[in-house]
């Protein structure tokens, strides 16, 4: 299994929406759905990897990676394709060393969608170790609108990324 795809639900929606403001970062903003983006990203993660996305504290995750702080979960909404990268901002990458850096794209209609919707599909596309991101190339993506980023981001291509069936973190019993 290359990918593993999930599907948004309303009520993974409704949770991300009300937990936007207490999560929100205060930093550069690429998208206007950045927040919700991201939140989307993780339950997805949760249910693949938890078996219940909803067993993903959210809120407990400030200054340390996404789950049990050992994985981080990347996500952007974009129509998916091998070509997009896990992109990994310079300055998280020199201060933060999680084991896996996992990419999750939300297969949009298309790359400018101002929304996310039910039944629009999470697709879990590959992971890193912090080594690979840490020995990866550096670019400015600029802002999904246009313009400058105003941050560099170490990327790795989708298709590079090491496949989901070779995953190495187990939690055993699914806390």
């Amino acid at each position: 299994m290359r990918y593993i795809d999930i599907p948004v639900t309303q009520e993974m929606l409704d949770a991300a929406r009300a937990n936007i403001e207490a999560v929100r970062v205060n930093r550069t903003v690429a998208s206007p759905i950045d927040t919700l983006t991201g939140l989307i990203g993780e339950f997805a993660f949760g249910q693949w990897f938890l078996g219940d996305w909803r067993k993903h504290d959210v809120l407990n995750t400030k200054g340390k990676a996404d789950f049990y702080d050992r994985i981080e979960v990347k996500t952007s909404a974009f129509p998916f394709r091998d070509t997009l990268n896990l992109l990994v901002r310079e300055d998280y990458a020199a201060k933060r060393q999680p084991e896996c850096y996992v990419q999750v794209i939300i297969n949009t209609p298309d790359r400018n969608a101002r929304n996310i919707k039910p039944g629009w599909i999470c697709r879990i596309s590959g992971w890193a170790r912090s080594e690979d991101v840490d020995a990866a190339p550096l670019r400015d993506f600029g802002a999904k609108g246009g313009g400058r980023g105003g941050y560099r981001c170490r990327y790795i291509a989708i298709r590079d990324l090491r496949p989901m069936d070779h995953f190495p973190i187990q939690i055993t019993g699914k806390e």
